[in-house]
């Protein structure tokens, strides 16, 4: 597997090996151990994974930024199993460097790139083809109370959205209503 680091210090994007002739492939899609080793030797906290998600998306659809307040934060290891994805983490840490900073990375099936997004950030996703899969592993569970969201196309966070790959942005009601970043340094996280 080959791990590259981001200009965001805990955020890890995953590339993993895989094996493949005229048969078709394989690829261990997590490995606990390997997972460990990496974070530890990039002196980065372990997690703990308690829940695994999977949820489709048409062409379009854009989910985010979402993230849960602590103690229920989340960190989340993120693919795509079907389709292609652009994904996105937003450092949300009061107390980081890179505060308001964003990296996104392209996910899809072909690529099997994982990103690894630890508690502490905002995370969404636009799913650039139809009938797109996407699975993530989790390290809290979901809590309604703790859930928040940033407005996808927040102009202080200007994130570079590939827009121009989709014809429509599809948006779920509560995420229209989602708050812009600035109203985070009111909010206690």
């Amino acid at each position: 597997m080959k791990v590259e680091t981001t200009k965001i210090e805990g955020l890890v994007i995953l590339h993993p090996s895989v094996f493949g002739d005229d048969r078709g492939w394989f690829m261990e899609s997590f490995n606990q151990q390997y997972f460990e080793q990496v974070l530890t030797e990039l002196n980065l906290p372990i997690p703990t994974f308690v829940q695994d998600n999977h949820s489709l998306s048409q062409k379009g659809v854009l989910r985010g930024l979402h993230f849960q307040t602590a103690p229920s934060a989340q960190g989340k290891l993120v693919r795509v199993v079907q389709g292609k994805v652009w994904d996105v983490a937003v450092d949300i840490r009061p107390d980081s460097k890179t505060y308001g900073q964003w990296v996104g990375v392209e996910l899809s099936a072909e690529n099997k790139t994982m990103f690894w997004i630890p508690e502490g950030f905002a995370h969404g996703f636009i799913a650039l083809e139809d009938n797109t899969q996407f699975l993530y592993k989790t390290t809290n569970y979901y809590n309604k109370e703790s859930e928040g969201a940033i407005i996808w196309n927040d102009p202080t966070l200007a994130i570079d959205w590939p827009l121009q790959q989709v014809t429509e942005v599809l948006i779920s009601e509560k995420d229209r209503g989602a708050l812009n970043f600035q109203h985070l340094l009111q909010v206690e996280l």
